[in-house]
């Protein structure tokens, strides 16, 4: 249950992250309580998926996968660029992630 989790607050992330640019500095009422709604609720998650999860491995993947979603977001929804030593950079951090997580099976 604890990945599950973690793969919510990482999502959540990502979330937030992409809100941070539509509250263009926090001057946007709607976009600025989802944005912090999001913050609260993934940090909220990742406290307690680290009840059970070693804290480095947890950070590590809620992070990734706050990077991922945020570019791939950015990809196809904002029109950035989709070159390829972005989708390597995008490929080694999910390499990461999938060694954390088999290294954290025991």
């Amino acid at each position: 249950m604890s990945w599950f989790i973690l793969i919510v607050a990482g999502l959540l992330e990502t979330g937030w992250a992409v809100g941070l640019k539509y509250t263009e500095g926090f001057t946007r009422l709607w976009p600025t309580v989802w944005t912090v709604v999001a913050i609260i609720t993934s940090l909220g998650l990742l406290g307690i998926a680290m009840r059970t999860l070693p804290v480095g491995t947890a950070y590590a993947i809620w992070v990734g996968i706050g990077v991922i979603g945020t570019v791939i977001f950015g990809i196809v929804f904002l029109g950035e660029s989709a070159n390829v030593l972005r989708i390597l950079a995008l490929m080694f951090i999910v390499t990461g992630i999938i060694f954390l997580k088999l290294a954290n099976q025991t």
